[in-house]
């Protein structure tokens, strides 16, 4: 009993630990300021979605590993710009609609 206890404590700090990275993430990660604060009132006014949910989101769909997040606007539409490590090794660009999640494309980083 004492390792499982031990086995679910360790497991609990790995998972309090993730949490904290992701609440870090909650906010979109930006090329510069103006992006920043433009991402941040936006989310405020409840027009996209928090960082932490759209990564959660397209993981679920492209599995890999989040390397870098880019907020945009593109043609009046706010993206987030997700660089994944795939488990075969490649580099991928996963946009994403910022409002909705939705995944918008998918390319091979170059």
């Amino acid at each position: 009993m004492g390792n499982l206890a031990y086995s679910l404590s360790g497991r609990f700090a790995v998972c309090v630990a993730c949490a904290l990275l992701l609440l870090g993430c909650m906010l979109p990660a930006v090329a510069d300021d103006d992006d920043h604060e433009r991402a941040r009132e936006l989310l405020r006014e409840g027009r996209i979605l928090p960082l932490s949910q759209v990564v959660q989101g397209v993981l679920a769909q492209v599995p890999g590993e989040l390397l870098e997040v880019e907020f945009e606007n593109e043609d009046g539409v706010h993206v987030y710009e997700l660089k994944l490590l795939r488990p075969d090794g490649r580099v991928q660009e996963v946009e994403a609609d910022a409002a909705t999640g939705k995944i918008l494309k998918i390319e091979d980083d170059d």
